[in-house]
């Protein structure tokens, strides 16, 4: 699944794509997608004649801003935008048009048909699902070392679960809480309310290191992630511990691991990253 540095990637090549344009039509060919409003006429309806005017995200979600809506896309699994000549042919996996007065569509490609569409007056979008009641940003000022401390001494849940919780911090998903809890020498399976002060405050210093420097790096292409313009992102060369398993630790040399945890594929060093 995209994560934060994949969909912020995603957002700054649509930025350039296409700020300024205006919807002439939209089709939609899977309707399931289109979660709010009910029905699917009432969503083409609204977006006809609206012009994009910025692009936001919060965590995983990106936000179309026109003049009157809101439209938040969530890419899920397999997800990818890009922007095409109306007359080049059409990808079957495609399942969201957006045609533009320009002879230019933006398209929606979805593999396994797992992404969603909100659709809100602006203003709205932060009250309703899918984006009411989500953690801070990583980049954000709301993302405190004090507010970290407070989530994880109240939990009694592994350390890994923890930070995958979207209602804790947005946006980080199992690449970079793996290479996050590396770089800070924290084993995935540690009980979060055992950190210490010193523990958790360079958890905190590292999440926003490494997901900076993944956004730097256009993110990581693992399985299919491209971005917009087709480009791969290069962090997954810096990667040191998701996807490593069977390698030497780039630390210490010892073998990396892996596991699952709370139900998603781990990876650790058990030299540099010690359960007790």
């Amino acid at each position: 699944m995209p994560e934060l540095p994949e969909v912020e990637t995603v957002r700054k090549t649509l930025e350039a794509l296409v700020i300024g344009k205006e919807i002439q039509d939209v089709a939609v060919h899977w309707p399931k997608m289109v979660k709010h409003p009910g029905e699917l006429e009432q969503f083409t309806d609204a977006l006809r004649g609206q012009r994009i005017l910025d692009i936001g995200r919060r965590g995983k979600f990106l936000i179309f801003y026109t003049e009157d809506y809101a439209l938040i896309s969530h890419l899920r699994m397999e997800g990818k935008y890009g922007v095409f000549s109306a007359d080049e042919p059409v990808d079957k996996h495609t399942h969201a048009i957006f045609k533009f007065t320009d002879g230019s569509e933006m398209r929606y490609k979805d593999v396994r048909k797992f992404g969603t569409f909100h659709l809100y007056k602006k203003g709205e979008e932060f009250k309703q699902a899918p984006l009411v009641g989500l953690g801070p940003e990583p980049f954000s000022d709301e993302f405190t070392l004090e507010g970290l401390k407070v989530n994880l001494r109240k939990t009694s849940r592994k350390v890994k679960p923890a930070l995958l919780d979207q209602k804790v911090l947005v946006g980080l998903g199992n690449i970079y809480v793996d290479e996050a809890l590396f770089r800070s020498k924290i084993h995935p399976e540690r009980i979060a309310s055992t950190l210490t002060d010193e523990e958790i405050e360079l958890l905190h210093q590292e999440i926003v290191n490494t997901l900076s420097e993944a956004v730097k790096l256009g993110g990581s292409t693992i399985r299919s992630y491209i971005n917009s313009q087709g480009q791969i992102g290069m962090f997954q060369l810096q990667l040191y511990a998701y996807g490593r398993q069977g390698e030497p630790c780039k630390n210490c040399g010892t073998e990396m691991e892996k596991t699952v945890v709370g139900g998603r594929g781990t990876h650790f060093c058990p030299k540099c990253q010690r359960k007790e």
